[in-house]
């Protein structure tokens, strides 16, 4: 007999661990009280764990208590000093400025992303042991929404301090992660916190009850055809919709009971089939069990069976078979793409229940070699499998709540952005098969953090390794700076040209307000922004008039602006003069025109001898400027020649070439004062500022660029890329590669370097591109770049960090510190070419023609950026578009190129490929 009594609609499916759904433990079920206490080690209990305003009762008082004797518990065993308490003195902080990543939830779950919270982004990752330390209040302009607020927390910061902190006023949460558990505790009060808020969360109760509920997952994944899960046979009876329709799955099937009584004849035959199907295999047993909306039968969803091999004659016997458990946790990153971030294994006795907890954790290379899988191949595949099976596994997810409404994801702003998955491995065809046996939240994530945590105290010769958590809390940060921006007024000065397309398309993404001014006044991206002001802003002769007139017409407007800034060459000295004049934050003008000014630049930087040491000086490359062909044969008589000739306030390399002589340079300054006067002759390069020029030393070595983001003074993110060599006398640019193929030593002296030119410069706020070459004798300035990194840079550096550099710049402009990751990581490598229309026109045409290009990017075979909207030749060029490959590995992403362009005529004896990515090894 089946009953079907259990199966009415108000079964109160629970939220937390599938795990413990067959066992009794301390925290399933009882007075609601936590375990007793017994946490080895002595930390002070005299510490202020009330929140003024909001008492507890004396059971949610034992809960937190309990918190945070486990709390210094989990530090002891991890080599951390104990939480300091400050709460006496109540923290400032600036509320609505400042990134907040709240967690509400048991410190061992979650340790792993509190420490790496602290790492990323110090005193801003917050831990509430209660839910009293939190408060929800309406968000004016968002009914039915509500902003959650911190008054108390314990705040991680680099090195595993924790500070038991006070906020008064309170901060306002970017961001809300909370343990949704099963049983007591603050589970129930914890859901309800985490619904309906304004500010992005990483879970909900509605989201977990959906990952908890086994039926509905396995056939989740099972439809997701990447993913293989046990041989499944389901009953159910009035099933929600998310179970009904669809295609069948292989190895799982659905039957829905059309009442509670007489189905006996069904159930029996469809349970024979199953038996004998194929679907089962060599499997020698089922189960039943409950699955949320009705019984099922299918394999145990214990663990594989792996038998030790090569096992010597005459040896004793090897003991138990083995079960072995894999847990992968797999975040959301840049782009809503899965990734994995860390697996860990369980073995044990296959005749004994193998779960979390109950197993220690090991890596994957140790626990295979167990089960005598020990070569360094069979580790990999099976790794590479286990990877594939995960990110699939959070693809459907992602797209299941993609199909939901906010109020069934449990808010607007509610999302899965991390899931454990847990896996078997069969034999399938002779080859090893992650089977998927549940999702869940914090268990996987537990189990990794174990792992880590066997490594607290470094040991010589160990190698760091990225936290299982750490791509979680870019996510987190990344989604906080989103929220902090969202409905900013910005006042934007030059629109720019074709290549800067994508500002518009991430203004709307973002949610900014953008008010722009520009010359153009029919620029397509008039259209696009909320205010458009046609202004000339290339009369740089009058920048501080302009900067009074264009305030005034700020203010006549009655734009209510958070910040100004902008991206273009030819604006950023009127927006640091508009800026003063609106008391916006911004960098100092004479600052600003430092950089801007190539000659002045260097010499001004010759001049800084420091302290500190290394001062700028020693990065400075003697040179002098040109304004008349007087000055051509004394600047020859000064600077070493080889030189280089540029322009002062020039971009894009134009105009710039390699001098050998006094007449080269003499040559050279003619044409260049003949052909490019004014800005109508070359739009956009700076000629607005004039055409004087500058001569410099030629230096020796490899070209890098470092895009640098700084807040008050303070370096909070820098990316080094490589260049391949130009095509003398020209300096175009031709390849590049990230990041950086660098020993890291070389590495930091750039990122040093470029950091301390522009501390030189007066620049303490922005994003700024620093071109230098790396010689023998270190780093030597080429010039800064006052604003965001042109071409490719913005758009690789956001593919491979998921660091939006634009967004940088915009969240600096309103005086917000950038929430960006600490030691942000590659998750992978870029190479590529830049096509001319000089060299390439041909090809530009026919076989990389921009819709063969757009094709190939579209399928995922390059990375297209188009620079310029026309295939116009010119004696002064810009690259028309850059093509990249990405790849594991540089070999293999340069590798990828060069067959592309092979293949895509962009190669060629005129062209060399393999020669502009010789450097990239």
């Amino acid at each position: 007999m089946l009953s079907l009594d259990a199966l009415g609609p108000e079964w109160d499916c629970p939220l937390g661990s599938k795990d413990l759904e067959e066992e009794e433990g301390p925290g399933s079920g009882g007075s609601g009280l936590p375990p007793p206490s017994c946490f080895p080690g002595s930390w002070r209990h005299d510490v202020g764990l009330d929140c003024k305003g909001s008492p507890e009762g004396a059971e949610a008082r034992a809960w937190t208590v309990h918190y945070y004797s486990l709390l210094q518990s989990c530090l002891q065993q991890a080599g951390l000093p104990e939480t300091q308490d400050r709460s006496q003195v109540p923290r400032t902080g600036c509320p609505g400025a400042e990134a907040t990543l709240c967690v509400l939830g048991s410190p061992s779950t979650f340790l792993s992303v509190l420490l790496e919270g602290g790492v990323q982004s110090p005193g801003n990752m917050l831990l509430c042991l209660s839910p009293a330390w939190l408060t929800k209040v309406p968000a004016p302009g968002q009914p039915g929404e509500s902003t959650l607020l911190v008054s108390k927390a314990v705040s991680f910061h680099s090195g595993g301090l924790t500070f038991l902190d006070d906020f008064v006023p309170p901060r306002r949460a970017t961001y809300f992660l909370a343990g949704l558990g099963l049983g007591p505790g603050p589970g129930r009060e914890a859901a309800e916190l985490a619904r309906d808020l304004t500010c992005p969360t990483g879970a909900s109760a509605e989201l977990a009850r959906l990952l908890e509920d086994r039926l509905l997952t396995r056939r989740l994944l099972a439809q997701q055809g990447d993913v293989a899960v046990p041989a499944t046979l389901a009953f159910t009876y009035k099933p929600p919709a998310l179970l009904r329709g669809g295609d069948a799955s292989p190895g799982l099937r659905l039957v829905e009971l059309n009442g509670k009584e007489g189905q006996e004849a069904l159930v029996k035959e469809e349970v024979g089939t199953f038996l004998h199907s194929e679907a089962l295999g060599d499997a020698l047993q089922v189960r039943a069990t409950w699955a949320g909306h009705g019984w099922s039968l299918a394999q145990p969803p214990g663990c594989s069976v792996l038998r030790p091999q090569h096992r010597p004659p005459g040896s004793p016997s090897p003991g138990p078979e083995l079960a072995l458990r894999i847990c992968a946790v797999v975040c959301r990153t840049q782009g809503d793409r899965p990734l994995l971030s860390k697996m860990v294994c369980g073995v044990g006795r296959v005749d004994r229940p193998l779960r979390h907890q109950s197993s220690l954790p090991q890596t994957l290379e140790v626990a295979l070699a167990q089960c005598g899988l020990g070569e360094a191949s069979q580790v990999a595949v099976v790794r590479q499998r286990v990877k594939a099976a995960a990110e699939a596994a959070l693809a459907a997810v992602q797209a299941l709540e993609a199909g939901l409404s906010a109020e069934q994801r449990g808010g607007r702003q509610a999302r899965t952005d991390f899931l454990g998955v847990d896996f078997a491995l069969t034999v399938a065809g002779r080859a090893l098969t992650p089977v998927a046996l549940e999702l869940n939240g914090g268990l996987c994530l537990e189990a990794c953090g174990a792992l880590e945590g066997l490594w607290a105290a470094p040991r010589p010769g160990l190698a760091a390794e990225e936290a299982a958590a750490a791509p979680l809390v870019e996510t987190m940060l990344r989604r906080s700076a989103r929220y902090l921006m969202e409905g900013k007024q910005l006042l934007l000065l030059g629109a720019g040209g074709f290549s800067k397309k994508f500002v518009w398309e991430a203004a709307r993404d973002y949610g900014l307000k953008v008010h722009l001014v520009d010359s153009d006044p029919n620029h397509f991206a008039s259209q696009l922004v909320q205010t458009f002001i046609h202004f000339n802003v290339t009369e740089h002769q009058r920048d501080e008039e302009n900067a009074r007139v264009l305030a005034e017409l700020v203010r006549a407007r009655g734009l209510q602006l958070d910040g100004c800034f902008s991206y273009w060459d030819d604006c950023l000295v009127l927006t640091a003069l508009l800026c003063q004049e609106l008391g916006l934050p911004s960098n100092p003008p004479a600052a600003m025109h430092l950089a801007k000014q190539k000659s002045r630049t260097q010499l001004h930087l010759l001049s800084r001898h420091g302290p500190p040491w290394p001062a700028p000086s020693l990065y400075a490359v003697p040179c002098c400027p040109l304004e008349s062909e007087a000055d051509v044969d004394r600047a020859a008589r000064q600077v070493p020649l080889p030189g280089v000739m540029k322009l002062e306030f020039g971009a894009g390399a134009v105009g710039v070439r390699l001098v050998e002589d006094a007449s080269q340079c003499h040559e050279h300054f003619s044409r260049i004062s003949r052909d490019l006067q004014v800005e109508a002759d070359h739009p956009g390069i700076g000629l607005g500022w004039g055409n004087a020029m500058l001569l410099m030393e030629f230096i020796e070595g490899t070209e890098h660029d470092v895009d640098l983001v700084l807040f008050g003074g303070q370096l909070l993110a820098a990316f080094v890329s490589d260049n391949g060599p130009t095509r003398l006398p020209g300096f175009t640019e031709t390849a590049a590669c990230m990041p950086t193929g660098l020993a890291p030593e070389q590495e930091a002296q750039l990122v040093q370097a470029a950091f301390r030119c522009c501390l030189g410069c007066g620049l303490l706020d922005g994003v700024f591109n620093v071109e230098l070459k790396l010689t023998g004798a270190g780093p030597r300035l080429i010039e800064i770049n006052p604003r965001m990194g042109g071409f490719y840079l913005r758009d690789w550096i956001l593919e491979l960090y998921g660091v939006d550099l634009l967004l940088a710049a915009a969240m600096v402009a309103c005086g917000l510190r950038p929430a960006l990751p600490a030691r942000p990581r590659a998750r992978g490598h870029l190479v590529g070419v830049m096509c001319l229309v000089s060299q390439h026109l041909q090809a530009l045409r026919s076989t990389a023609s921009r819709e063969t290009l757009k094709a190939l990017h579209d399928q995922g075979l390059l990375r297209l950026n188009l620079l310029e909207e026309a295939l116009v030749p010119g004696e002064y060029e810009e690259p028309y578009c850059s093509v990249a490959c990405a790849g594991p590995s540089l070999a293999e992403a340069r590798l990828r190129l060069l067959g592309l362009c092979q293949g895509l005529g962009i190669d060629g004896p005129h062209y060399p490929v393999a020669y502009f990515l010789s450097h990239f090894k």
